[in-house]
Protein backbone atom coordinates (compact mmCIF):
# COMPACT_ATOMS: atom_id res chain seq x y z
CA UNK A 1 0.00 0.00 0.00
CA UNK A 2 2.49 2.36 0.86
CA UNK A 3 4.25 1.83 -2.51
CA UNK A 4 0.83 2.88 -4.55
CA UNK A 5 0.64 5.86 -1.58
CA UNK A 6 3.75 7.55 -3.13
CA UNK A 7 2.77 6.64 -6.75
CA UNK A 8 -0.46 8.59 -6.05
CA UNK A 9 1.97 11.26 -5.01
CA UNK A 10 4.38 11.00 -7.64
CA UNK A 11 1.48 12.02 -10.38
CA UNK A 12 -0.77 14.19 -8.73
CA UNK A 13 1.19 17.63 -8.96
CA UNK A 14 2.71 16.90 -12.57
CA UNK A 15 -0.80 16.20 -14.18
CA UNK A 16 -3.61 16.86 -12.56
CA UNK A 17 -4.37 20.02 -14.37
CA UNK A 18 -3.54 18.85 -17.32
CA UNK A 19 -6.46 16.65 -17.21
CA UNK A 20 -9.07 19.54 -17.69
CA UNK A 21 -7.62 20.08 -21.43
CA UNK A 22 -10.36 19.90 -23.98
CA UNK A 23 -8.92 17.38 -27.37
CA UNK A 24 -8.86 18.46 -30.12
CA UNK A 25 -9.90 21.85 -29.55
CA UNK A 26 -8.77 24.51 -32.27
CA UNK A 27 -6.29 27.02 -30.53
CA UNK A 28 -3.95 27.75 -33.19
CA UNK A 29 -4.60 29.72 -35.96
CA UNK A 30 -2.24 29.69 -38.88
CA UNK A 31 -2.68 33.57 -39.75
CA UNK A 32 -0.94 33.82 -36.44
CA UNK A 33 2.62 32.33 -37.20
CA UNK A 34 2.94 32.02 -41.04
CA UNK A 35 5.18 34.82 -41.34
CA UNK A 36 7.19 33.46 -39.16
CA UNK A 37 7.89 30.38 -41.32
CA UNK A 38 9.05 32.56 -43.82
CA UNK A 39 11.91 34.86 -42.98
CA UNK A 40 14.70 34.75 -44.88
CA UNK A 41 16.73 37.20 -42.50
CA UNK A 42 18.19 36.24 -39.10
CA UNK A 43 19.13 39.48 -37.68
CA UNK A 44 20.37 38.04 -34.43
CA UNK A 45 22.63 35.69 -35.90
CA UNK A 46 24.24 38.44 -38.13
CA UNK A 47 25.03 40.31 -35.14
CA UNK A 48 26.90 37.80 -33.54
CA UNK A 49 28.24 36.78 -36.60
CA UNK A 50 29.63 40.35 -36.90
CA UNK A 51 30.72 40.40 -33.25
CA UNK A 52 32.55 37.64 -33.70
CA UNK A 53 34.35 38.90 -36.76
CA UNK A 54 34.97 42.20 -34.86
CA UNK A 55 37.31 40.18 -32.02
CA UNK A 56 38.69 37.85 -34.19
CA UNK A 57 40.42 40.54 -36.01
CA UNK A 58 41.70 42.50 -33.08
CA UNK A 59 42.60 38.79 -31.52
CA UNK A 60 44.80 38.12 -35.00
CA UNK A 61 46.29 41.51 -35.01
CA UNK A 62 47.01 41.00 -30.91
CA UNK A 63 47.49 37.23 -30.39
CA UNK A 64 48.14 38.00 -26.57
CA UNK A 65 45.41 39.73 -25.80
CA UNK A 66 42.98 36.75 -23.96
CA UNK A 67 40.19 38.88 -23.10
CA UNK A 68 39.23 38.84 -27.04
CA UNK A 69 39.21 35.05 -26.61
CA UNK A 70 36.07 35.40 -24.05
CA UNK A 71 34.73 38.04 -26.72
CA UNK A 72 34.38 35.50 -29.15
CA UNK A 73 33.33 32.57 -26.83
CA UNK A 74 30.47 34.59 -26.31
CA UNK A 75 29.37 35.25 -29.46
CA UNK A 76 29.85 31.60 -30.43
CA UNK A 77 27.29 30.79 -27.61
CA UNK A 78 25.07 32.65 -28.86
CA UNK A 79 25.47 31.60 -32.81
CA UNK A 80 25.31 28.54 -31.06
CA UNK A 81 21.86 29.46 -29.09
CA UNK A 82 20.84 30.27 -32.90
CA UNK A 83 21.67 27.73 -35.39
CA UNK A 84 22.05 24.85 -32.73
CA UNK A 85 25.84 24.04 -34.76
CA UNK A 86 27.52 22.32 -32.13
CA UNK A 87 30.76 23.61 -33.74
CA UNK A 88 30.07 26.97 -32.19
CA UNK A 89 29.94 25.29 -28.79
CA UNK A 90 33.14 23.77 -29.03
CA UNK A 91 34.60 26.99 -30.34
CA UNK A 92 32.86 28.35 -27.32
CA UNK A 93 34.99 25.87 -25.04
CA UNK A 94 38.44 26.59 -26.69
CA UNK A 95 38.14 29.98 -26.58
CA UNK A 96 37.37 29.65 -22.69
CA UNK A 97 39.99 27.27 -22.18
CA UNK A 98 42.03 29.64 -23.64
CA UNK A 99 41.34 32.65 -21.52
CA UNK A 100 41.41 30.24 -18.25
CA UNK A 101 44.39 28.58 -19.24
CA UNK A 102 46.02 32.74 -19.07
CA UNK A 103 44.88 33.35 -16.13
CA UNK A 104 45.61 29.95 -14.50
CA UNK A 105 42.19 29.34 -13.72
CA UNK A 106 42.13 32.36 -11.58
CA UNK A 107 39.46 34.26 -12.58
CA UNK A 108 35.92 33.27 -11.39
CA UNK A 109 33.97 35.08 -14.47
CA UNK A 110 36.14 32.69 -16.82
CA UNK A 111 35.61 29.88 -14.48
CA UNK A 112 31.64 30.57 -15.06
CA UNK A 113 31.73 30.96 -18.58
CA UNK A 114 33.40 27.75 -19.10
CA UNK A 115 31.09 26.45 -16.73
CA UNK A 116 28.40 27.65 -18.40
CA UNK A 117 29.74 26.19 -21.51
CA UNK A 118 29.87 22.66 -19.78
CA UNK A 119 26.32 22.48 -18.73
CA UNK A 120 25.45 23.01 -22.41
CA UNK A 121 27.68 19.95 -23.19
CA UNK A 122 25.75 18.08 -19.97
CA UNK A 123 29.41 18.14 -18.74
CA UNK A 124 27.84 18.86 -15.15
CA UNK A 125 30.35 17.23 -12.84
CA UNK A 126 33.29 19.49 -14.41
CA UNK A 127 31.03 22.53 -14.32
CA UNK A 128 30.86 21.74 -10.81
CA UNK A 129 34.22 21.32 -10.16
CA UNK A 130 34.70 25.04 -12.01
CA UNK A 131 31.97 26.86 -10.46
CA UNK A 132 32.58 25.49 -7.05
CA UNK A 133 36.66 26.58 -7.41
CA UNK A 134 34.91 30.39 -8.49
CA UNK A 135 33.01 30.11 -5.58
CA UNK A 136 36.15 29.85 -3.85
CA UNK A 137 38.17 32.81 -5.22
CA UNK A 138 34.96 34.83 -3.99
CA UNK A 139 34.76 36.98 -7.05
CA UNK A 140 31.20 38.20 -7.80
CA UNK A 141 29.84 35.54 -5.27
CA UNK A 142 26.39 35.62 -5.94
CA UNK A 143 26.70 34.92 -9.51
CA UNK A 144 28.69 31.94 -8.53
CA UNK A 145 25.90 30.99 -6.05
CA UNK A 146 23.21 31.31 -9.06
CA UNK A 147 25.60 28.98 -11.22
CA UNK A 148 25.56 26.40 -8.28
CA UNK A 149 21.95 26.21 -7.66
CA UNK A 150 21.78 25.23 -12.05
CA UNK A 151 24.35 22.77 -11.45
CA UNK A 152 23.19 21.13 -8.31
CA UNK A 153 19.78 20.96 -10.00
CA UNK A 154 21.10 18.88 -12.96
CA UNK A 155 22.71 16.62 -10.82
CA UNK A 156 19.49 16.31 -8.41
CA UNK A 157 21.17 17.30 -5.13
CA UNK A 158 18.26 18.66 -3.63
CA UNK A 159 19.50 19.70 -0.51
CA UNK A 160 22.57 22.11 -2.16
CA UNK A 161 20.31 23.76 -4.14
CA UNK A 162 17.55 24.82 -1.43
CA UNK A 163 21.13 25.54 0.81
CA UNK A 164 22.02 27.71 -2.08
CA UNK A 165 18.29 29.36 -3.21
CA UNK A 166 18.63 30.39 0.85
CA UNK A 167 21.67 32.49 0.31
CA UNK A 168 20.46 34.39 -2.34
CA UNK A 169 16.81 34.58 -1.69
CA UNK A 170 15.40 37.76 -3.24
CA UNK A 171 12.05 37.81 -4.92
CA UNK A 172 12.79 40.94 -6.40
CA UNK A 173 15.84 39.65 -8.78
CA UNK A 174 15.06 37.79 -11.93
CA UNK A 175 18.20 35.76 -11.46
CA UNK A 176 16.18 34.39 -8.20
CA UNK A 177 13.33 33.92 -9.70
CA UNK A 178 13.76 31.85 -12.36
CA UNK A 179 15.64 29.51 -10.17
CA UNK A 180 13.10 29.29 -7.22
CA UNK A 181 11.00 28.33 -10.40
CA UNK A 182 12.82 25.89 -11.87
CA UNK A 183 13.22 24.32 -8.27
CA UNK A 184 9.25 24.52 -7.87
CA UNK A 185 9.06 22.87 -11.28
CA UNK A 186 11.24 19.94 -10.69
CA UNK A 187 9.29 19.27 -6.86
CA UNK A 188 6.19 19.10 -8.83
CA UNK A 189 5.05 22.19 -7.84
CA UNK A 190 3.94 24.10 -10.95
CA UNK A 191 1.45 26.59 -9.62
CA UNK A 192 4.43 28.29 -7.96
CA UNK A 193 7.11 27.58 -10.66
CA UNK A 194 4.46 29.88 -12.90
CA UNK A 195 3.99 32.27 -10.51
CA UNK A 196 7.60 33.01 -9.78
CA UNK A 197 8.50 33.06 -13.96
CA UNK A 198 5.17 35.24 -14.29
CA UNK A 199 7.23 37.47 -11.53
CA UNK A 200 10.47 37.22 -13.21
CA UNK A 201 8.75 38.13 -16.68
CA UNK A 202 7.55 41.66 -14.83
CA UNK A 203 11.03 42.70 -14.14
CA UNK A 204 12.35 41.52 -17.78
CA UNK A 205 9.92 43.62 -19.96
CA UNK A 206 10.66 46.48 -17.40
CA UNK A 207 14.16 45.93 -17.92
CA UNK A 208 13.96 46.45 -21.59
CA UNK A 209 16.20 43.36 -22.20
CA UNK A 210 14.82 41.64 -25.22
CA UNK A 211 16.96 38.52 -24.81
CA UNK A 212 15.70 37.54 -21.36
CA UNK A 213 12.42 38.29 -22.10
CA UNK A 214 12.11 35.91 -24.69
CA UNK A 215 13.60 33.22 -22.80
CA UNK A 216 11.35 33.97 -20.15
CA UNK A 217 8.20 33.84 -22.56
CA UNK A 218 9.32 30.22 -23.83
CA UNK A 219 9.92 28.67 -20.95
CA UNK A 220 6.38 30.26 -19.30
CA UNK A 221 5.06 28.53 -22.55
CA UNK A 222 6.40 25.37 -21.79
CA UNK A 223 5.02 25.59 -18.03
CA UNK A 224 1.70 26.42 -19.22
CA UNK A 225 1.72 23.65 -21.55
CA UNK A 226 2.54 21.09 -18.64
CA UNK A 227 -0.60 22.51 -16.97
CA UNK A 228 -2.88 22.53 -19.17
CA UNK A 229 -3.30 26.04 -20.09
CA UNK A 230 -2.74 25.29 -24.27
CA UNK A 231 -4.16 28.54 -25.05
CA UNK A 232 -1.53 30.78 -22.79
CA UNK A 233 1.06 28.31 -23.62
CA UNK A 234 -0.14 29.28 -27.96
CA UNK A 235 -0.25 32.76 -26.81
CA UNK A 236 3.46 33.25 -25.09
CA UNK A 237 4.92 31.37 -27.87
CA UNK A 238 3.68 33.94 -30.10
CA UNK A 239 5.09 36.45 -28.14
CA UNK A 240 8.64 35.15 -27.79
CA UNK A 241 8.52 35.18 -32.10
CA UNK A 242 7.44 38.91 -31.95
CA UNK A 243 10.32 39.48 -30.29
CA UNK A 244 12.57 37.32 -32.50
CA UNK A 245 10.97 35.71 -35.73
CA UNK A 246 13.36 32.80 -35.74
CA UNK A 247 12.74 31.54 -32.26
CA UNK A 248 13.84 27.89 -33.10
CA UNK A 249 12.40 26.87 -29.74
CA UNK A 250 9.06 28.72 -30.00
CA UNK A 251 8.25 27.39 -33.33
CA UNK A 252 8.89 23.78 -32.23
CA UNK A 253 6.23 24.72 -29.07
CA UNK A 254 3.54 25.88 -31.28
CA UNK A 255 4.04 22.58 -33.61
CA UNK A 256 3.55 20.65 -30.68
CA UNK A 257 0.58 22.48 -29.54
CA UNK A 258 -0.64 21.73 -33.31
CA UNK A 259 0.24 17.82 -33.12
CA UNK A 260 -0.31 16.85 -30.20
CA UNK A 261 -3.55 19.03 -28.63
CA UNK A 262 -5.63 19.29 -32.14
CA UNK A 263 -3.92 16.36 -33.72
CA UNK A 264 -3.03 17.96 -37.03
CA UNK A 265 0.17 16.05 -37.86
CA UNK A 266 0.65 17.79 -41.27
CA UNK A 267 0.70 21.21 -40.36
CA UNK A 268 2.74 20.56 -37.23
CA UNK A 269 5.51 18.68 -40.03
CA UNK A 270 5.07 21.92 -42.15
CA UNK A 271 6.10 24.48 -38.75
CA UNK A 272 8.64 21.94 -38.70
CA UNK A 273 10.32 22.18 -41.70
CA UNK A 274 11.54 25.89 -41.14
CA UNK A 275 12.73 24.74 -37.85
CA UNK A 276 15.12 22.09 -39.32
CA UNK A 277 16.03 25.18 -42.05
CA UNK A 278 17.17 27.16 -39.43
CA UNK A 279 18.63 24.77 -36.09
CA UNK A 280 20.72 21.75 -36.48
CA UNK A 281 19.73 20.39 -33.14
CA UNK A 282 19.59 16.66 -34.01
CA UNK A 283 16.42 16.04 -31.99
CA UNK A 284 14.04 17.92 -34.25
CA UNK A 285 14.63 14.77 -36.35
CA UNK A 286 13.51 12.60 -33.76
CA UNK A 287 10.07 14.81 -33.03
CA UNK A 288 9.58 14.30 -37.24
CA UNK A 289 10.12 10.59 -36.51
CA UNK A 290 7.21 10.50 -34.15
CA UNK A 291 4.66 12.67 -36.07
CA UNK A 292 5.55 10.72 -38.93
CA UNK A 293 4.87 7.28 -37.01
CA UNK A 294 1.66 9.03 -36.14
CA UNK A 295 0.72 9.52 -39.82
CA UNK A 296 1.64 5.65 -40.63
CA UNK A 297 4.72 6.66 -42.43
CA UNK A 298 6.98 4.27 -41.83
CA UNK A 299 9.43 5.06 -44.32
CA UNK A 300 9.44 8.88 -43.15
CA UNK A 301 9.87 7.70 -39.67
CA UNK A 302 13.27 5.76 -40.45
CA UNK A 303 14.36 8.66 -42.45
CA UNK A 304 14.49 10.82 -39.69
CA UNK A 305 15.84 8.55 -37.41
CA UNK A 306 18.67 7.88 -39.82
CA UNK A 307 18.99 11.74 -39.93
CA UNK A 308 19.04 11.79 -35.94
CA UNK A 309 21.38 8.85 -35.51
CA UNK A 310 23.89 10.83 -38.18
CA UNK A 311 23.83 13.91 -36.40
CA UNK A 312 24.92 12.31 -33.25
CA UNK A 313 27.56 10.20 -34.52
CA UNK A 314 29.51 13.39 -34.70
CA UNK A 315 31.93 12.82 -31.41
CA UNK A 316 31.37 16.71 -30.71
CA UNK A 317 28.32 16.05 -29.09
CA UNK A 318 29.67 13.91 -26.73
CA UNK A 319 27.00 12.97 -24.41
CA UNK A 320 24.25 15.88 -24.75
CA UNK A 321 22.15 13.37 -26.37
CA UNK A 322 22.72 10.25 -24.44
CA UNK A 323 18.92 10.11 -23.22
CA UNK A 324 17.27 10.33 -26.53
CA UNK A 325 19.62 7.54 -27.66
CA UNK A 326 19.05 4.98 -24.67
CA UNK A 327 15.02 5.77 -25.52
CA UNK A 328 16.09 5.02 -29.42
CA UNK A 329 18.05 2.08 -28.63
CA UNK A 330 15.68 0.33 -25.96
CA UNK A 331 13.11 0.13 -29.11
CA UNK A 332 15.60 -1.72 -30.72
CA UNK A 333 15.99 -5.45 -29.87
CA UNK A 334 19.43 -5.62 -31.36
CA UNK A 335 20.72 -2.40 -29.67
CA UNK A 336 19.28 -2.63 -25.74
CA UNK A 337 22.55 -3.76 -24.06
CA UNK A 338 24.08 -0.46 -25.97
CA UNK A 339 20.89 1.17 -24.38
CA UNK A 340 21.58 -0.15 -20.83
CA UNK A 341 25.70 1.11 -21.16
CA UNK A 342 24.72 4.34 -21.87
CA UNK A 343 21.96 4.71 -19.48
CA UNK A 344 24.93 3.69 -16.71
CA UNK A 345 26.78 5.90 -18.09
CA UNK A 346 24.06 8.78 -17.72
CA UNK A 347 23.33 7.74 -14.18
CA UNK A 348 27.47 7.67 -13.39
CA UNK A 349 27.19 11.50 -14.87
CA UNK A 350 24.50 12.67 -12.92
CA UNK A 351 22.41 10.02 -10.21
CA UNK A 352 18.80 11.80 -10.75
CA UNK A 353 15.60 9.57 -10.91
CA UNK A 354 15.46 10.69 -14.87
CA UNK A 355 18.78 9.31 -15.04
CA UNK A 356 17.72 6.12 -12.85
CA UNK A 357 13.93 5.70 -15.13
CA UNK A 358 16.30 5.55 -18.52
CA UNK A 359 18.38 2.61 -17.03
CA UNK A 360 15.36 1.22 -15.41
CA UNK A 361 13.63 1.10 -18.94
CA UNK A 362 16.57 -0.69 -20.77
CA UNK A 363 16.55 -3.52 -18.42
CA UNK A 364 12.84 -3.29 -18.85
CA UNK A 365 13.55 -3.66 -22.72
CA UNK A 366 16.45 -6.00 -22.33
CA UNK A 367 13.82 -8.37 -20.48
CA UNK A 368 15.05 -7.55 -17.06
CA UNK A 369 11.85 -7.04 -15.43
CA UNK A 370 12.68 -7.55 -11.77
CA UNK A 371 16.16 -5.92 -12.31
CA UNK A 372 13.82 -3.12 -13.80
CA UNK A 373 11.58 -2.72 -10.80
CA UNK A 374 14.36 -3.04 -8.73
CA UNK A 375 15.62 0.15 -9.51
CA UNK A 376 12.12 1.69 -10.51
CA UNK A 377 11.49 1.54 -6.72
CA UNK A 378 14.59 2.42 -5.13
CA UNK A 379 15.61 5.73 -7.15
CA UNK A 380 12.25 6.48 -9.57
CA UNK A 381 8.88 5.91 -7.67
CA UNK A 382 8.16 9.30 -5.41
CA UNK A 383 10.92 11.00 -6.69
CA UNK A 384 10.48 12.67 -10.34
CA UNK A 385 7.37 14.13 -11.53
CA UNK A 386 7.84 13.19 -15.63
CA UNK A 387 5.20 11.85 -17.16
CA UNK A 388 8.05 9.75 -19.44
CA UNK A 389 9.03 8.30 -16.75
CA UNK A 390 5.53 7.43 -15.47
CA UNK A 391 4.77 5.63 -18.22
CA UNK A 392 7.73 3.38 -18.09
CA UNK A 393 6.86 2.57 -14.76
CA UNK A 394 3.65 1.76 -15.06
CA UNK A 395 4.90 -0.50 -18.09
CA UNK A 396 7.76 -2.02 -15.43
CA UNK A 397 5.00 -2.55 -12.87
CA UNK A 398 2.97 -4.53 -15.07
CA UNK A 399 5.81 -6.26 -16.92
CA UNK A 400 6.51 -7.30 -12.68
CA UNK A 401 2.64 -8.54 -12.14
CA UNK A 402 1.82 -5.09 -9.78
CA UNK A 403 -1.59 -5.00 -11.90
CA UNK A 404 -2.92 -2.36 -9.39
CA UNK A 405 -0.14 -0.34 -9.01
CA UNK A 406 0.33 0.15 -12.86
CA UNK A 407 -4.00 0.70 -13.35
CA UNK A 408 -3.69 3.97 -10.58
CA UNK A 409 -0.79 5.10 -13.27
CA UNK A 410 -3.06 3.86 -16.06
CA UNK A 411 -5.52 6.07 -15.16
CA UNK A 412 -3.76 9.32 -14.10
CA UNK A 413 -1.23 8.98 -17.31
CA UNK A 414 -4.72 9.73 -19.46
CA UNK A 415 -4.43 13.08 -18.14
CA UNK A 416 -1.12 13.59 -19.51
CA UNK A 417 -1.60 12.75 -23.24
CA UNK A 418 -0.94 16.07 -24.33
CA UNK A 419 2.86 15.93 -22.79
CA UNK A 420 3.10 12.45 -23.56
CA UNK A 421 1.90 13.25 -27.24
CA UNK A 422 -0.63 11.43 -29.34
CA UNK A 423 1.53 7.83 -30.09
CA UNK A 424 1.37 7.26 -26.02
CA UNK A 425 -2.53 7.18 -25.89
CA UNK A 426 -3.10 3.65 -27.56
CA UNK A 427 -0.09 2.77 -25.16
CA UNK A 428 -1.45 4.03 -22.22
CA UNK A 429 -4.70 2.78 -22.95
CA UNK A 430 -3.08 -1.00 -23.37
CA UNK A 431 -1.29 -0.89 -20.19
Amino acid sequence: MKSIQLILLFVTFSIATSCTTEPNKQITNVNDYNSYLTTTKNIALENSTSEYNFWKTKLDKTPNQFPYNAKLAAANTTMFKITGNIDALKKAEQNLLIANEKTNYNSAGYLRSLARNYISQHRFKEALALVTKAESIGENLQQSHYMLIDVYLELGNLPKVEEYLSKVKNFKDFDYLIRVSKYNDHIGNLDNAIKYLEAALVIAKSSNNTYLTQWNYTNLADYYGHAGRIKDSYNTYLSALALDKNDSYAKKGIAWIVFSHERNPAEALRILETVTKENAAPDYHLLKAEIAEYMGDVVEKENQIKKYVAKVANKKYGVMYHKYDVLLFADDVTKTEKAITLAEQEVKGRATAQSYDLLAWSHFKNGNVKKALEISRNHVIGKTFEPEALLHTAYILKGNGEVEEARLLKTELLGAIYELGPLTEKEIKNI
